[in-house]
C-alpha cells in the first residue's frame, strides 16, 4: 500500500487528489476491495480509463485495488508492506491510466529529481521493468532523459 502523495517530493506541480493505490495476491483483491467498500471508502479494482476520470477522480481521496505483479520490489516499513522507490518510478512509466497526471515533462521531472535525491537501484527497477513487459522502452526512456548517457 502507498499513496500518491509520495510522489509530491518529486514533482513540480502539486495534484489536488490523493489516492492510495492497495496490490494485493490476484485471490484477496475482492476481499480488500469489499473490505473498504463496506466501511465506506470511496474504492475501485482495477479501473479503466472511463471509470478513473469519470469516477475516481470526482472524490478527494480514495483507494484503487489491484492485483500485485509477481516479483515487484517492495519493502517493509514499520510492519507496512509498501513500494520501493524503483517501483514507484516503473508503474508511473507503464500505467497510461492511474498515473496520467504524472505523464509528459512531469515524469521526466520524477525521474529526474529522484536520480538526483536517491541511489536507484537500476538491475531492480529494469527487473521489475521486464516484468511489466516495459524494459527496453525504461531503457530508451532512461538514455533520452539523461542525455542519451549509458543508464
Amino acid at each position: 500500500m502507498w499513496s500518491s502523495s509520495l510522489l509530491n517530493e518529486f514533482t513540480i506541480h502539486q495534484t489536488n487528489k490523493t489516492f492510495f493505490l492497495i496490490e494485493a495476491e490476484k485471490d484477496s483483491v475482492e476481499s480488500i476491495f469489499h473490505f473498504l467498500k463496506d466501511r465506506n471508502y470511496s474504492v475501485f479494482i482495477n479501473p479503466t480509463q472511463e471509470v478513473f476520470e469519470n469516477y475516481a477522480l470526482s472524490e478527494n481521496n480514495f483507494f484503487i485495488v489491484k492485483p500485485l505483479i509477481s516479483e515487484a520490489p517492495v519493502q517493509t516499513i514499520k510492519n507496512l508492506n509498501t513500494v520501493t522507490l524503483e517501483k514507484m518510478l516503473v508503474d508511473i512509466f507503464c500505467d497510461e491510466i492511474i498515473f496520467t497526471a504524472y505523464k509528459g515533462n512531469e515524469m521526466k521531472t520524477i525521474f529526474s529529481n529522484a536520480y538526483n535525491k536517491y541511489v536507484i537501484n537500476e538491475n531492480k527497477l529494469l527487473r521489475y521493468a521486464n516484468r511489466r513487459g516495459k524494459k527496453s522502452q525504461l531503457i530508451n526512456y532512461l538514455k533520452l532523459i539523461n542525455g542519451n548517457k549509458e543508464t
